[in-house]
């Protein structure tokens, strides 16, 4: 039985760059792959629905009357299918990522803002 069986593990590892990120102090990298969120052009949306209907998360909500469209962050999976099927391509992917949050986050636009 040896003392210490990990102090050759400890020692290496010591000894060696850190296998994770210092995600506070240093930002992430991003991916060309990397898809960001949805984002909307209010002023060219007609709210005719598609995009909700065709969502395979259900994560968009469209209100034609109030003229309000909303998307759940986190039930979104950044598919892009909402993005394809826009008939007004108000609808885009823009690369910043969702911002950390502790709460279900949900972006509501109307018209009238």
């Amino acid at each position: 039985m040896t003392f210490l069986p990990f102090a050759k593990t400890i020692l290496r590892s010591l000894t060696r760059k850190y296998a994770t990120q210092a995600y506070p102090r240093a930002p992430m990298p991003k991916a060309p792959i990397v898809r960001g969120q949805v984002g909307i052009d209010v002023e060219t949306c007609v709210f005719c629905g598609i995009c909700s209907k065709k969502c395979p998360t259900g994560a968009i909500r469209v209100d034609r009357a109030a003229k309000e469209w909303e998307i759940g962050r986190h039930g979104c999976i950044v598919c892009g299918a909402c993005v394809e099927l826009c008939p007004k391509k108000c609808l885009h992917m823009s690369p910043e990522l969702t911002p950390p949050s502790v709460a279900p986050v949900k972006d509501t636009v109307s018209a009238g803002a």
